[in-house]
């Protein structure tokens, strides 16, 4: 019998034995977070506190109130044992039962949560390590544009991640997208002063742009792909090993290229 998709969740999109749907009970949210934690902590090198470590799961307070997108590999079964990717999406009243979104937690997100809009936060997205070709993360983005075309989300924003705490390591990355992707100052997400580290840090002139767009983490890549800006200042990260840098992609870009791409599809998928 097929998986019923959870109030709001979508049905499941397929290529080949990879799907991608909403998580649909705590089982398999539970093996998201265990998923998460084998990828950040144990091969990324993020520095779990004493409840994550005990259990071997990334957890925190927003997995409650989060809708959890899911990779499946059902060449491995069907059960929480096949998931091999995930996404952690947030919608507004969802940060509302907590508080506030994630992000804010390094970036003044008020010009965001101005907007008049219906808001998603995307975070935690982790692909198991045999998987990380171009087909499960083009499942995700189309599960991400299944649920922005179905919740009617108008701007997505989140964290997204380089490797490594030293942002004089990421001089070229970090200059390339200040001068190539800012984000308008109406969309423009500036991190917490106490963790703010300028991005503009050498001469654009003095090294190849080409070459330092295409040595960018995937998901970084995925987001420019769609349209989306770089927010203003990163933010080291030291629990998760990472420099981060926010995005902000207005979403009428996805859903016109996607839902024209996936028409039947995400018809059928939409639950």
């Amino acid at each position: 019998m097929p998986i019923q998709p959870p109030p709001g969740g979508f049905g499941e999109l397929r290529a080949g034995h990879l799907g991608v749907r909403i998580a649909a009970n705590d089982a398999e949210r539970d093996a998201a977070q265990a998923l998460r934690y084998r990828i950040f902590y144990e091969e990324m090198g993020a520095e779990p506190d004493a409840r994550a470590r005990t259990l071997k799961r990334d957890i925190d307070q927003f997995d409650d109130v989060a809708d959890h997108l899911l990779v499946i590999d059902h060449a491995l079964g069907s059960g929480p044992r096949a998931i091999i990717g995930t996404y952690r999406l947030v919608q507004s009243e969802a940060a509302a039962k907590v508080g506030s979104f994630y992000s804010a937690n390094e970036y003044d997100i008020s010009t965001i949560t101005a907007f008049q809009g219906r808001l998603l936060e995307l975070g935690r997205s982790c692909i198991d390590r045999d998987y990380r070709g171009r087909a499960a993360m083009q499942l995700l983005w189309r599960g991400i544009a299944a649920y922005v075309f179905m919740h009617r989300i108008d701007v997505m924003f989140g964290c997204a991640s380089l490797p490594g705490t030293d942002p004089d390591r990421l001089d070229a990355e970090l200059t390339y997208l200040h001068h190539n992707h800012l984000a308008p100052p109406a969309l423009r997400l500036r991190a917490v002063e106490n963790r703010y580290v300028s991005m503009d840090r050498i001469d654009p002139a003095s090294f190849d742009h080409k070459r330092v767009q295409q040595g960018l983490p995937p998901l970084i890549k995925g987001y420019l792909r769609l349209g989306g800006f770089i927010g203003d200042g990163a933010v080291v990260d030291h629990q998760f090993n990472t420099t981060d840098v926010a995005v902000v992609v207005k979403t009428d870009l996805i859903t016109d290229k996607y839902y024209r791409h996936y028409e039947r599809q995400l018809r059928e998928a939409i639950y």
